[in-house]
């Protein structure tokens, strides 16, 4: 090979890596700074989301945290059943978990499980997507937190359903072992009445919320779940 082949060999390598190099480092990072928090997450506590779930509600905080007032991000992971403690409150800021508690789910979604979810008023079941917590007030559920859907088709009518966050005395833990599962809402996320109050306080106002459920058509049509 001679000289001048050598060379261009050499420059033509050059160029290539640094395309490679420059076009892969951003999403390295973003991924390199989701398995940061969530590490330090689940160093910090015995029971904490999937690292799947976690990654999808990343990907929505990464769009929408310059839209947010309040530093927390909520996640629902409505494919664990009812008995299991599947709402997580994490102070972003800390990379900590501040509340891991059971909740509700809507009473036509499912018994134990949530298996179907809707947008639609008087439908009676969750909805999944992404969620900007808003404005606290007292109704017949007591203190409660009304939540606006962020994603149109998929949860954009929360507000007109009145889907809001609220305690509720068939949300306790005590029901649910006396029953195999907590009790039903009309679609709304409750919470125990023990725990409703200090949650609501801590992600009202501007915060973020994330339902995951079993719903592999929500996955295909929402873009903020998309790296």
């Amino acid at each position: 090979m001679t000289l001048p082949t050598i060379i261009h060999t050499l420059i033509s390598f050059a160029l290539t890596a640094n395309i490679i190099h420059t076009t892969t480092t951003p999403n390295l990072s973003k991924i390199s700074e989701s398995e940061k928090i969530y590490q330090m997450i689940v160093d910090d506590a015995p029971l904490v989301p999937s690292k799947e779930i976690f990654e999808l509600a990343m990907n929505g905080w990464e769009k929408l945290e310059n839209n947010l007032e309040n530093p927390v991000l909520t996640i629902i992971d409505f494919s664990l059943p009812s008995t299991e403690k599947r709402l997580w409150v994490i102070d972003m800021e800390k990379s900590e978990i501040l509340i891991n508690t059971v909740v509700s789910h809507g009473r036509n979604s499912g018994q134990l499980m949530a298996e179907s979810f809707s947008n639609k008023p008087e439908s009676y079941k969750s909805s999944l997507g992404f969620f900007k917590t808003a404005e606290t007030y007292f109704g017949k559920h007591g203190y409660s937190l009304r939540i606006d859907g962020l994603e149109k088709g998929i949860n954009d009518q929360a507000r007109n359903r009145a889907i809001v966050i609220h305690g509720a005395d068939y949300a306790k833990e005590e029901f649910a072992k006396a029953t195999g599962r907590l009790g039903r809402s009309l679609g709304c996320p409750a919470l125990p009445p023990d725990i409703s109050k200090e949650a609501i306080d801590i992600i009202k106002e501007g915060s973020l919320m994330f339902v995951f459920g079993k719903a592999p058509d929500y996955l295909e049509n929402s873009e903020l779940a998309q790296p």
